[in-house]
């Protein structure tokens, strides 16, 4: 008796324990939403597509986590939110950690939900309208940075709408920053000399850093938006290659998609660098802070504005960085707060909604730079005295921004969702067999509800079923006949009896005649 009870009891602790162990399938999915988007083959040589490349980086990873340098987001959340968030839920960072502190279990990695597919080596997806090159390079940085401008003809017969552009450095290792322009006057030649620091270019078009995103304007009702470039212009690539760079070669590019010729109804976007700097002293063993203004008249801004989205810019010494819209002594508009600046992660940061910023209102930011031993980033061993300059090791304050003139409504018009449902972001890739309907799901994951914005290239009889990993089904809805265009179905994350469905993984299929497109969604409570 006292033998059976022996094995029972140990029976129940092995069971009890491999119940509450974590396996890879248990945390596939946060890898796939939080991580893959770069950590995917072709993307990084470290891929978390699968178990083996994920649990082989697993130390790696637990160190980014636990000192929160992944996912790189700087941007403060509590102070303004933005799209395409690079972030992690405190319940996904334990999850994680606690994987990889329970030893990388494998388990049986056939339960892991299906990896998402990464078809292209781009962030848009498609043919762009115009790729725009500097062809080979080789750069001549060797004791100090250089900044080269290529001016390139865009061949532009006609006047053309700018949509979206990506910019893809041919060397990530070299490319410190890309600044580019447009010539409308077509006459601007190129500036090889590595001196090119004033940005030639009569049109601000934007600028590349390390981690930033493709630029994407709103293309569909209630918003249609983008930059006018004239036709006969010529594309400017302005290049920053570091000091001790010389020798290595680039290829840097620009993939443009352009509104197609004789679209109305779009409106302009302007980018520029309202905010500078160039009177700045940082003091060897100090930590200063400095602002920029803009206008520097008393009457502020002459016209009301509508900020799609900010880009502060800074180097090595700087440690954090706030930048508002204010009216003295009546209200601020809060832009954007980066609590700790990391250097290698810049971005332009786009708003959910654009912000509306009245006449009269002034623009506003600081600096806080470290210019100490503390400072781990300080280039100077022993600190010494920097200067507003554009060497990375000199300091900068020049914070961009994209921004429309205001009319009545704009800050209500949600451009996260018209941008997220573009195809140029990946919507096209999950077509099945030229199908007829597509569908992108925001926000992915989601808490309370999730929308489903799908697309019909004709009239068709249309059904939605949403089902679990097992393949259960939770919900089937039959829509009916419906016409061609744009749809939204909503799902409130419950099930057919009208219970709150748990946190995880689930599937939708929206069906349409003879077609059908899935995907996944992921519920976080």
């Amino acid at each position: 008796m006292k033998k059976y009870l022996f094995y029972t009891l140990l029976s129940f602790i092995l069971v009890n324990n491999l119940s509450s162990q974590i396996f890879y399938k248990d945390v596939a999915h946060i890898f796939y939403a939080r991580c893959t988007s770069c950590h995917h083959t072709g993307q990084n040589d470290y891929s978390f597509m699968n178990y083996a490349g994920t649990a082989y980086m697993s130390s790696a990873i637990q160190n980014a986590l636990i000192t929160n340098k992944m996912p790189p987001w700087r941007a403060d959340t509590l102070y303004t939110r933005f799209q395409h968030e690079r972030i992690i839920s405190s319940t996904e960072k334990t999850q994680i950690l606690n994987w990889i502190a329970g030893g990388t279990q494998k388990g049986d990695t056939t339960q892991a939900p299906p990896a998402p597919v990464y078809t292209s080596q781009y962030q848009l997806y498609g043919n762009p309208d115009l790729t725009i090159g500097i062809g080979t390079f080789t750069s001549t940085s060797a004791t100090t940075d250089k900044y080269y401008c290529f001016s390139i003809p865009s061949g532009l017969t006609q006047d053309r709408i700018l949509k979206a552009f990506e910019v893809v450095p041919g060397n990530k290792a070299i490319v410190h920053h890309a600044v580019i322009t447009a010539d409308t006057t077509g006459t601007y030649t190129s500036d090889l000399s590595g001196n090119c620091y004033n940005i030639p270019g009569n049109l601000g078009i934007g600028t590349y850093a390390p981690g930033s995103k493709a630029t994407v304007f709103p293309g569909q009702a209630p918003l249609k938006a983008g930059m006018y470039i004239k036709a006969g212009s010529k594309i400017i690539i302005q290049l920053h290659y570091p000091a001790g760079s010389s020798g290595e070669v680039d290829s840097t590019k620009i993939r443009l998609f352009f509104y197609p010729v004789g679209t109305t109804g779009v409106r302009r976007i302007y980018s520029t660098t309202p905010l500078q700097n160039w009177a700045m002293a940082i003091p060897a063993n100090s930590v200063v802070p400095y602002a920029a203004w803009y206008p520097s008249s008393t009457t502020g801004l002459p016209s009301t504005l509508s900020a799609f989205a900010v880009m502060p810019h800074s180097h090595l010494l700087c440690t954090s960085i706030i930048c508002y819209a204010v009216l003295p002594n009546v209200d601020t508009i809060p832009l954007v707060r980066i609590n700790k600046w990391d250097f290698e992660w810049q971005d332009y940061y786009t708003f959910r909604k654009l912000v509306k910023i009245p006449a009269g209102y002034k623009l506003y930011s600081k600096h806080v730079y470290d210019n100490t031993t503390s400072n781990p980033n300080n280039p100077n061993t022993p600190p010494i005295t920097v200067y507003s300059n554009t060497g990375t090791n000199d300091e900068m304050l020049f914070d961009g921004m994209m921004y429309m003139y205001y009319e009545t409504g704009d800050e209500l018009i949600d451009i996260e969702s018209i941008i997220n449902s573009d195809p140029l972001l990946g919507v096209k890739e999950n077509k099945i067999n030229s199908s007829i309907v597509t569908c992108f799901a925001f926000p992915n994951p989601f808490n309370n509800s999730v929308s489903l914005r799908y697309s019909l290239t004709q009239a068709a009889e249309v059904s939605i079923d949403i089902t679990d990993l097992l393949g259960r089904k939770i919900v089937s809805y039959e829509l009916g006949k419906q016409s061609d265009g744009t749809h939204v179905w909503d799902w409130d994350g419950k099930d057919a009896k009208g219970t709150k469905t748990s946190s995880g993984i689930y599937f939708y299929k929206i069906k349409a005649n003879n077609f059908s497109f899935e995907n996944k969604i992921i519920k976080q409570d």
